[in-house]
């Protein structure tokens, strides 16, 4: 069965760059970022990677934890990352997962049950599926995936302008329209009485009896 928005992200335990880990028990009370790749030593898969690393500072503001998994060895990742850091400058202090066996890439849809049990052999082109990004919250939930083509290098703006919306959204009874960004005005939910949005927005803006806009909450 295919994962959905809101199903409990499956826990595993894998080997990665910084040693084993047992994914629940790793994420605890942060949110997560897993994106994945289709092998190591593969062009836009090495810009993303050292995307990543430069946004070590903004993932940690928001108490988010980013992994990736790549379909190869750990050992393979280990030297794959001097390559990121020449690439790109980014050095990768966040663990990536050694999925030789396919176990999370199927795990987690990527791949189908029948695509064998080896990395070996397998090429970008067999792995070409295992090209998502899966943000899951503090609950262990599945918040967001995308599912990305090999020739399109992921927006990791975007999935930090994602976080911001559902951090916030998660405290507020508010949502974000399109394009929003930090400091935009919000939507105010339909769970929202007028009634008590005047008490809790006061000074919101009805701009249609379904549309009401409000600067957004502190």
């Amino acid at each position: 069965m295919s994962l959905r928005i809101n199903d409990v992200a499956p826990d595993f335990t894998a080997e990665t760059t910084q040693g084993t880990i047992h994914f629940h028990e790793w994420i605890g009370d942060n949110w997560a970022v897993l994106f994945s790749h289709p092998k190591d030593f593969t062009p836009v898969c090495t810009t993303e990677l050292g995307a990543v690393g430069s946004l070590e500072a903004q993932f940690a503001a928001r108490n988010v934890k980013p992994i990736g998994l790549s379909v190869d060895g750990v050992e393979n990742h280990d030297k794959w990352a001097k390559d990121i850091e020449d690439v790109t400058g980014a050095k990768i202090n966040f663990p990536v997962i050694g999925d030789t066996e396919l176990k999370v890439a199927k795990l987690y849809d990527m791949l189908p049950g029948d695509a064998g049990d080896s990395c070996e052999g397998r090429t970008p082109a067999d792995n070409a599926t295992v090209r998502v990004v899966y943000i899951v919250g503090p609950d262990k939930k599945i918040k967001l995936q995308m599912a990305y083509p090999m020739t399109t290098g992921r927006n990791f703006d975007e999935i930090i302008r994602v976080l911001d919306s559902m951090q916030l959204t998660a405290k507020h009874k508010v949502a974000t329209p399109a394009n929003w960004k930090q400091g935009d005005d919000v939507i105010i939910t339909g769970a929202v009485s007028n009634e008590d949005a005047d008490k809790i927005f006061p000074g919101y803006k009805t701009v249609k009896p379904y549309l009401r806009t409000t600067a957004q909450p502190k």
